[in-house]
């Protein structure tokens, strides 16, 4: 898994591993990668045996399986912001984040395994 630490991945995924109550057991067995991208990296070479990843990324890779999820009550909600700066002088700035809140982005964000907050 993703470092539990410093990655944000590991820390949802520590979070749900203590709300399941088995974070002592298996803590001293995790091997902490840089990102969730390296965690998925050792499972798809078989390197180790399972994985916490996001499940946008393991569906990215087709040399993994998902076996289960977490409850999503077992950890913080996974939310991805996006925001305009103030100082922004980007013209296309504004149409771009209306688009991604938009009705019309919603089947593109469904297609990868997200969800609108709104």
């Amino acid at each position: 898994m993703a470092d539990p630490d410093s990655v944000p991945a590991g820390k949802y995924g520590r979070s749900a591993l203590v709300h399941l109550g088995v974070w002592p057991s298996v803590e001293q067995r995790v091997a902490r990668a840089e990102n969730v991208r390296a965690a998925l990296a050792l499972v798809s070479r078989g390197e180790a045996p399972f994985g916490i990843v996001y499940a946008t990324d393991a569906q990215a890779d087709k040399g993994v399986r998902v076996v289960d999820t977490f409850p999503p009550d077992s950890h913080p909600a996974i939310v991805y912001p996006a925001a305009m700066v103030a100082a922004s002088a980007s013209p296309s700035a504004k149409p771009l984040l209306d688009y991604l809140e938009s009705a019309a982005a919603r089947p593109v964000w469904e297609r990868y395994g997200f969800r609108m907050a709104r």
